[in-house]
């Protein structure tokens, strides 16, 4: 399988410090250097890669960030996302060095509809503010903007206000993902996952509001039986072959890293319809609300995304 994505862990120190972080405990590996970045970033692309997310840690906050989007794009990346808190995207000056460097797609956190809710559970003060900055100045500058939203307790009633500011602002993508119990996420876990059963109306409604528009929506992390008559809006069905370089280690596939060690599934999920392309949750909530919630649904078995209508 050709991988088409290189997902290049660039370091993990951050401007956020948010409640919910799946990658708080790594933050004493710091950040790797710029030429190891280059190292990664050639060696991907010898390899037939084509497209390439920087992601955290939070990239913008590199003072090489523009040097290392120039790269890709003087190897040959076609695709370069920067997935991104967008905080230093409220400053325009940066968002068009940012392009003319190479950057051609950003993906921007939202986690809340309020400055009273995001900068909760970001931990930062003024972040609403500067994400909304961030998505109209991207947009006035032509860029294509995905958002991402983390679904916790805290923001879960909300997801629909959220998707309304989304539509607002015109943004063509957005993603919904069920909070991943590790790191911080896992450490205030009562406070901030949810059950799965409770989020689902909001999740439907969010969806059944982009569906009145051209936005594309997508759940992440939250499975097929849970999402009847919404099947096709999981994200997994749209994640491309795509390789991870960490700080200090690589995940050549990480579609089977993520189906074999980060998600599990439970003894019910044989009998369901959707078991031979589900994926699970995140391992980790089971391992705390067990399987009761997972409801196998009857019928023939589906083997292909393809399959779904």
């Amino acid at each position: 399988m050709l991988v088409k994505r290189l997902d290049l862990k660039v370091g993990f120190a951050c401007n956020n410090n948010c409640r919910f972080c799946v990658v708080s405990n790594k933050r004493e590996k710091g950040n790797k250097t710029t030429e190891e970045i280059k190292t990664d970033l050639k060696n991907s692309r010898d390899c037939g890669v084509s497209g390439v997310v920087f992601t955290g840690g939070e990239v913008t906050i590199r003072k090489d960030i523009l040097e290392l989007v120039s790269y890709a794009k003087d190897i040959g990346y076609e695709t370069i996302q920067l997935q991104t808190n967008g905080r230093m995207l409220a400053y325009k000056t940066f968002c068009k060095k940012t392009i003319s460097a190479g950057a051609n797609q950003f993906c921007i956190a939202l986690h809340g509809h309020i400055p009273e809710l995001h900068d909760f559970l970001t931990r930062s003060p003024g972040a609403f503010n500067q994400v909304v900055q961030s998505i109209k100045n991207l947009k006035a500058l032509g860029q294509f903007v995905t958002t991402n939203t983390v679904i916790t307790k805290p923001n879960y009633k909300f997801l629909p206000e959220i998707t309304r500011i989304l539509l607002k602002y015109k943004v063509p993508q957005f993603q919904l993902a069920f909070v991943h119990a590790d790191g911080n996420a896992w450490k205030n876990f009562d406070m901030i996952v949810p059950l799965k059963t409770l989020v689902r109306p909001y999740i439907y409604k969010s969806i059944d509001l982009a569906s009145k528009t051209k936005t594309v929506a997508m759940v992440e992390a939250y499975p097929f039986c849970f999402m009847k008559g919404y099947e096709r809006y999981c994200s997994e069905r749209f994640i491309p072959p795509t390789e991870v370089k960490d700080v200090d280690y690589s995940i050549p596939n990480f579609d089977e890293t993520r189906k074999n060690d980060g998600k599990c599934k439970g003894p019910q999920c044989k009998e369901c319809r959707y078991d031979l392309i589900c994926e699970g949750p995140w391992k980790e909530y089971p391992q705390k609300r067990g399987w009761n919630e997972f409801i196998p649904v009857p019928g023939q078995k589906i083997r292909s995304y393809n399959e779904l209508v």
